[in-house]
């Protein structure tokens, strides 16, 4: 029976996204617990960050799920999880403050942030169509074969592009999320370490995500070459 060793490659990158997962989750329940000295809300942080950056034309809303906070800029709201929005938590405080940073990268034409908003439509094109055409390549069997593989893989290496793009992106809203709340004396001392290890620990799925990826990008490629050999 044919042993593939690049699978290897795939489980790498499994395990590093589900320990990235633990982390976060981990992290952000032990400061969820942790309720912060100024006893300001998420939403309420929020709108004192934005604020004090000028910007007031972004609306705060309510979303719900677990950890499914996200600024939309092409509607210029910033929306807050059940968890994050009501709570007085370092952990909540955190999450919200870092969505206004993507709000802030947005006012100030953060170039990451725009560069990863152009290429959004092209990576969600290359995610949906890259595997299929690779299947397609790998039934028909013939010569022509290689020209769908190709464009699978091509389109694949898009959705690798925005996970790249995406880790500055992140990063800098964290460390704008972080110096606004010690700044403004929103979180004091230990809160702003809670709060650095809660963004730290989300900022550990980007880097997986794009770990993962490049691994199953390498893994395509090593399959390929094997095809043309």
């Amino acid at each position: 029976m044919y042993w593939d060793w690049t699978y290897i490659l795939v489980l790498i990158g499994m395990v590093l996204s589900l320990a990235a997962s633990a982390k976060v989750k981990s992290t952000y329940a032990k400061y969820q617990k942790v309720r912060s000295l100024s006893g300001l809300t998420g939403a309420v942080a929020a709108e004192r960050i934005l604020h004090s950056n000028g910007i007031y034309d972004v609306a705060i809303e309510l979303v719900e799920g677990e950890l499914t906070d996200h600024y939309d800029p092409r509607n210029k709201v910033l929306r807050l999880s059940e968890s994050v929005y009501d709570s007085t938590s370092v952990a909540a405080v955190g999450v919200a403050a870092h969505e206004c940073g993507h709000a802030i990268q947005h006012a100030r034409a953060y170039l990451p942030l725009k560069l990863r908003t152009a290429i959004v439509p092209a990576a969600n094109i290359g995610a949906g169509l890259s595997w299929p055409l690779i299947l397609v390549g790998l039934m028909i069997g013939s010569r022509s074969s290689n020209f769908f593989i190709t464009a699978g893989i091509l389109l694949f290496s898009l959705s690798v592009l925005f996970q790249l793009v995406t880790l500055p992106v992140e990063l800098n809203a964290s460390n704008r999320a972080v110096r606004a709340l010690a700044d403004m004396g929103i979180l004091y001392g230990d809160e702003v370490k809670g709060t650095r290890k809660v963004l730290s620990a989300a900022a550990l799925t980007y880097v997986a995500a794009a770990a993962a990826s490049i691994l199953q990008l390498l893994r395509l490629l090593l399959l390929f070459g094997r095809r043309d050999d």
